[in-house]
């Protein structure tokens, strides 16, 4: 048993030797696969960087150039060092390899391929501002694992790629200008048309207001103590855009109606007694008057 052992040891340490001129011929492979993945990622960067491909599509294709000259240089290694393999075997075993990590590591997988076809896609370009599951900001960076959107107050947040992909995203500045609205009440003795007219003046004038797609004004409903109009108008689509311009359009709505004289009224509270209320001046004493 002992021999048999100390022969097995001999035999493996003598088939160890003998590999290692082709170990060594590996190593050097993956030294030259390296390098050159460093070089193949540097030249598509100066082939892409003439054209007007977004930067996340950029990106995706200097990570497959980089990803495809691995495969290649390990391939080769591996061939070098285990000569009996053949390219069709060791893809075989790559594919089998490569379902049993994907059952292993599905979300990390899922998350991958949602990165990739997130840079494919033409919409969501980093700078666009977003809502989605609740989360909103401005998108700094897509990896090929996570997305990493700036809220508006300053925090980061790092999202799966996953979600952006399952979920609807609502890009808010997928157009360089949105339509924004405001409601504003009159007192129920005013004229209407003469408040839609002085309403759609003030906004018309106001700079951010885009004039040649017009300004809308609609009367809404009747409410508890006015009648409420709708104005809608186009400007900016960023956040700060939007709240400049309704600050600005509030200000003017609110101007042009105290010059022309129109009242912008608050609710009314009308109380109603069961019993007659006493109007002396002392509650416990009968009322005087007639």
């Amino acid at each position: 048993m002992l021999t048999t052992l100390t022969n097995q040891n001999n035999a493996m340490a003598t088939g160890f030797v003998a590999m290692l001129p082709q170990i060594a011929i590996s190593l050097i492979i993956v030294v030259i696969t390296a390098i050159v993945a460093r070089f193949t990622a540097k030249i598509t960067d100066l082939l892409i960087g003439k054209t007007d491909i977004r930067p996340s599509l950029r990106q995706l294709i200097e990570t497959l150039v980089k990803l495809g000259t691995w495969v290649l240089g390990l391939m080769i290694a591996a061939i070098v060092v285990f000569p009996d393999l053949t390219p069709g075997s060791l893809i075989a075993g790559l594919g089998i390899g490569a379902v049993a990590i994907g059952f292993a590591f599905q979300d990390i997988f899922e998350n991958f391929l949602a990165g990739v076809l997130i840079m494919v896609r033409e919409k969501m370009r980093i700078g666009d501002v977003i809502e989605c599951e609740g989360i909103i900001g401005k998108v700094e960076h897509i990896t090929l694992r996570e997305t990493h959107i700036r809220a508006l107050s300053g925090e980061l947040t790092v999202v799966p790629n996953s979600v952006l992909f399952k979920n609807p995203v609502e890009i808010l500045t997928d157009r360089e200008q949105r339509r924004h609205d405001v409601v504003i009440g009159v007192s129920y003795d005013t004229n209407l048309d003469e408040a839609a007219d002085v309403i759609r003046t003030a906004v018309s004038v106001i700079e951010q207001v885009d004039d040649e797609k017009g300004v809308d004004v609609f009367a809404q409903e009747f409410n508890s103590s006015s009648v409420d109009f709708l104005v809608r108008w186009w400007s900016g689509s960023a956040p700060r855009s939007g709240r400049e311009s309704k600050d600005q359009v509030v200000r003017a709505i609110k101007r042009g109606l105290d010059e022309a004289g129109i009242e912008i009224p608050f609710p009314y509270i009308t109380h109603t007694f069961k019993e007659k209320v006493p109007m002396g001046e002392n509650p416990g004493e009968p009322s005087t008057g007639g």
